[in-house]
């Protein structure tokens, strides 16, 4: 097999007979491993038909490179894995190696039913539900029902609440965000619900350094276009920022609240954190779904 120039940019097709977004991430991990190259991603999904993989086939042709996919119709895997092969190109089947270590040790073969992690059933309606309950509870606008959150996420601005709030919901978790705001008072409905309940949510504190905060807010303030003002008020003055995640740590201990440092962490590697937290939490019994 002929190699690429690992300075050039190339083509990745991922083939899919379903949504694809499985294929995307495993892809783009797997990518994210080598430094200074430049994949062009090209994507297809939902390639069910002998018609729609010929398109498929031509597009790799046309445009060469490595093809990843997750088909589980053995007539189109194989002439997916023909053609790509006469074009010299390799050709993974991502999800293969973890279905056949599975079908080993379970002792069952795999039902090979495309899209099948996408089903219409409880799991995919609890998602939905845990989606519309993080926008429903977001930036602490709601309290009135908050007691039925998995996760309630506190943090001074900036600090990723939303985004890991809805990053949490695409995993069946109910998840709530409300601020700290050192001269506000912290609703005491909250405060009550871990001393009323041994079962209620887990409260997370997010904190972050002072810099990148400070960076963060100037950033959201020119994308907002805000009133140049801003820039000299307390929201941006580093010794206010840096009193100010002092006063939101120091609370978060007073009630024993577990604290990550969002500083150098995805929005996915902190919901990971809290999936964590929470597993530990609840043990084996009545967990949310912790797997999409």
């Amino acid at each position: 097999m002929k190699h690429h120039r690992a300075d050039a940019p190339f083509y990745v097709h991922l083939v899919s007979d379903a949504t694809g977004t499985t294929l995307q991430g495993l892809a783009r991990a797997c990518l994210s491993q080598f430094e200074e190259v430049e994949a062009v991603e090209r994507f297809w999904p939902m390639v069910r038909t002998d018609k729609q993989l010929e398109r498929v086939i031509a597009e790799i042709a046309e445009n060469p490179g490595p093809v990843l996919f997750t088909m589980v119709d053995k007539h189109l895997r194989k002439n997916l894995q023909r053609a790509v092969h006469d074009l010299g190109l390799p050709c993974m089947p991502v999800l293969d190696p973890i279905i056949k270590g599975l079908s080993s040790y379970l002792g069952v073969a795999p039902k090979g039913v495309p899209g099948l992690q996408h089903a219409l059933d409880a799991a995919y309606f609890k998602r939905i539900d845990a989606v519309d309950f993080a926008l429903s509870f977001d930036d602490g606008q709601n309290l009135d029902g908050i007691e039925e959150a998995d996760v309630i996420l506190v943090g001074v601005s900036r600090t990723s609440k939303t985004p890991t709030c809805i990053f949490l919901a695409r995993r069946g978790i109910r998840a709530a965000n409300i601020p700290f705001v050192p001269d506000l008072p912290f609703p005491e409905k909250v405060l009550k619900l871990k001393d009323s309940s041994h079962d209620g949510p887990l409260i997370v504190g997010l904190t972050e350094t002072p810099d990148r905060l400070v960076a963060l807010r100037r950033n959201r303030l020119k994308a907002e276009d805000m009133n140049p003002h801003y820039t000299e008020n307390t929201y941006l003055d580093l010794d206010r920022v840096e009193e100010e995640i002092r006063t939101a740590r120091k609370f978060f201990s007073a009630h024993g609240w577990p604290v990550i440092d969002v500083t150098r962490r995805s929005v996915e590697e902190t919901s990971s954190e809290i999936q964590m937290l929470l597993q530990r939490k609840l043990g084996h019994k009545d967990q949310p779904e912790l797997l999409s």
